[in-house]
C-alpha cells in the first residue's frame, strides 16, 4: 500500500523550492524565484510555509541598500524531502 505523502511538499512551487535547495543547500529569493518561474508575492508565501514547518532557515540581510534573502535548508527540511522521495516510489512499486 502507497504510504501518504507530506502534504506541505504536494505543492509544485514548494516541491520546486525544495527539490532545488536539496541540491544547492541555500539560495537566494531571486534564484528561488528564476528556477521555480514564481511570482515574488507566491514565492514569498510558499517560503514562508517551509520556513514555519522548519523545513527552510530564512536569513534577511542588505546588500548594496537592497534586500537579500537567502534561503537554506534545515536538516528537518533535508529528512522531509528524503522520506517524501522514499514515500513517493511506493507509488510506483506497491509491493516493496
Amino acid at each position: 500500500m502507497p504510504k501518504e505523502l507530506d502534504p506541505l511538499l504536494l505543492s509544485q512551487l514548494r516541491l520546486a523550492i525544495m527539490s532545488f535547495l536539496m541540491v544547492t543547500r541555500e539560495a537566494g529569493f531571486n534564484e528561488l524565484k528564476e528556477h521555480a518561474g514564481a511570482t515574488s508575492g507566491n514565492l514569498s508565501v510558499q517560503i514562508g510555509k517551509l520556513q514555519e514547518a522548519g523545513y527552510l532557515e530564512v536569513e534577511k540581510t542588505f546588500r548594496d541598500n537592497y534586500p537579500h534573502t537567502i534561503c537554506k535548508l534545515t536538516p528537518k527540511g533535508v529528512e522531509a524531502f528524503e522520506n517524501f522521495y522514499k514515500d513517493l516510489k511506493t507509488y510506483f512499486n506497491p509491493g516493496e
